[in-house]
């Protein structure tokens, strides 16, 4: 068989078009992330409403409800990233900033949200050039036995444009 008739299958097109999907959110949440990180964004205080929590078997994950101000600028009802049950009482106002992400603001020492962000872009990278990986590996075992590699040349035998 030529190398030329190696196919993908439908699995593999399958995983690569997940693997294009989470590139995609990847690169819809880089900027934030990256903002967050070095803690760019508009200036201005969170003011805490309320908590809410969800158990989870063995842990509690909390998410603090409030308003952000910064300048004419007011969004209710967003969360403060990284806040704790302790964290506030209502009506407690803190120096925080925002980065565009919807729905979140964040305290002065920022996230690392941009390590799930650069994961899930290494994981959709993987998945998405499967088929590519898998097309490669299909064609070198199809190769002939004989086939020599399409690499450089050896070097083995006589050349007859170098002087003795």
């Amino acid at each position: 068989m030529r190398p030329s008739t190696a196919r993908v299958g439908a699995f593999d097109l399958v995983i690569a078009a997940g693997g294009l999907i989470l590139l995609l959110l990847a690169v819809q949440n880089l900027g934030p992330a990256l903002a967050a990180l070095r803690g760019d964004g508009a200036w201005g205080t969170f003011t805490a409403h309320r908590v809410e929590c969800v158990q989870h078997p063995g842990h509690e994950q909390c998410t603090w409800l409030g308003e952000f101000r910064a300048g004419r600028t007011v969004r209710p009802e967003v969360a403060f990233y990284g806040g704790e049950r302790g964290s506030f009482t209502p009506g407690q106002t803190v120096r925080a900033f925002d980065t565009g992400r919807r729905g979140h603001v964040y305290g002065p020492g920022g996230s690392n949200e941009w390590i799930a962000v650069a994961l899930l872009m290494l994981a959709g990278l993987g998945l998405a050039s499967r088929p590519l990986r898998r097309l490669r590996r299909l064609r070198r075992a199809r190769r002939p036995a004989g086939e020599p590699d399409a690499g450089p040349p050896t070097g083995t035998g006589s050349r007859t444009d170098i002087d003795p």
